[in-house]
């Protein structure tokens, strides 16, 4: 028996295809989309199982069976995400040699059931269809199952989450059947992720969506919004990308302004040092300041003239340049006591008698 290598993201694992297994799975890679239930190769897949050998949960979890175990899940896969694609996951690795049957409901039951979808029926089977760990799909598949869908596609266990999925009036569990007979297998819900909360996410932001449809190009009339509206959110598009940009403006302007103040500090230190090295640390700056100040005050005051007699001593050139003394006589006048007159006489000042 030949062996083919599946590549993973991490890792690599050898894997032993079965012998009636369809060749879709095991051609180093998943190749091509999983086959509706009416194609070719369901059908031929359909015609070598053996239904008559039942297989049970435990028989199946053992990994005595002697053919594949057909696996069925059921659901509405709208907005296709991680976790319709983990409980998918689930239901292909439940059990040794798993070939799994998806079912999706089709437009018309779903929207009266449940409500309107965001994909369309044909959508909804092409993104389950493209699922690595699907199989086969089956188109428009029933609400709740019934005997003569279970043997119609020879279905021996059903995968699908534990909680109760209540239909009709009365509140029948859709899976009430298969739970009966022990066909039931119960997969994990992926918390926190659900079509709901999907639309929920949407519906919160809507304003942005829109916004954001109407810059890619798609017309008022394509997302079912008014003139009026349509202009006022394209101008708080702009608006939004206004603030946008001067938030990045004064971000660059507190960033480069860091890198000045940060340049000015380096460079004060190297200021700093140069001038200590250029004057010194020990007052050579304070003794050229009044070195400087001696010469100023030199240069603003120049020295006196010579004396004429050069021969002469200090005491005759101080008595030469000295200015001739000048003598007077203060009298005070006879008509009023207070008055002085000044005389000039070469002598000694002398007062008058009547004083």
């Amino acid at each position: 028996m030949k062996t083919s290598r599946k590549r993973t993201r991490d890792y690599e694992v050898k894997v032993t295809p079965p012998t009636d297994s369809p060749s879709r799975t095991f051609c180093g890679s998943i190749c091509k989309a999983a086959p509706f239930s009416d194609d070719p190769e369901a059908v031929a897949e359909w015609h070598r199982c053996d239904y008559t050998t039942k297989i049970t949960a435990e028989v199946a979890k053992a990994g005595t069976a002697k053919r594949p175990v057909r696996v069925y899940a059921d659901g509405i896969y709208d907005l296709f995400h991680q976790g319709h694609a983990r409980q998918l996951m689930q239901a292909k690795s439940m059990f040794p040699n798993v070939y799994l049957i998806v079912g999706v409901n089709g437009d018309t039951l779903t929207h009266a059931k449940k409500g309107r979808t965001v994909m369309s029926e044909d959508e909804r089977y092409d993104a389950v269809r493209h699922c690595r760990y699907v199989d086969e799909v089956v188109r428009d598949a029933p609400w709740q199952l019934e005997d003569h869908f279970l043997s119609r596609h020879k279905i021996d266990l059903v995968a699908h989450d534990d909680e109760p999925y209540l239909t009709g009036v009365g509140g029948v569990d859709a899976y009430a059947l298969v739970k009966r007979r022990g066909m039931f297998v119960a997969t994990e819900r992926t918390g926190g992720v659900s079509t709901s909360d999907l639309v929920a996410r949407i519906v919160k932001d809507y304003d942005v969506y829109v916004r954001r449809n109407l810059a890619r190009g798609y017309s008022a009339k394509e997302l079912n919004v008014s003139f009026l509206r349509e202009k006022k959110l394209m101008i708080q598009e702009k608006v939004d990308k206004l603030k946008d940009k001067s938030k990045r403006m004064f971000e660059t302007i507190d960033e480069r302004k860091s890198d000045m103040i940060c340049k000015w500090e380096e460079k004060s230190r190297d200021f700093i040092d140069a001038f200590l090295l250029l004057f010194g640390r020990e007052g050579r700056l304070q003794h050229m300041l009044t070195e400087s100040r001696g010469r100023l005050l030199h240069a603003l005051s120049p020295p006196g003239s010579p004396s004429r007699n050069s021969t002469s001593s200090s005491d005759d050139c101080d008595e030469v340049l000295s200015p001739p003394v000048k003598t007077a006589r203060y009298e005070i006048s006879p008509s009023s006591s207070h008055t002085l007159r000044v005389h000039p006489t070469n002598g000694d000042f002398s007062e008058n008698e009547d004083l």
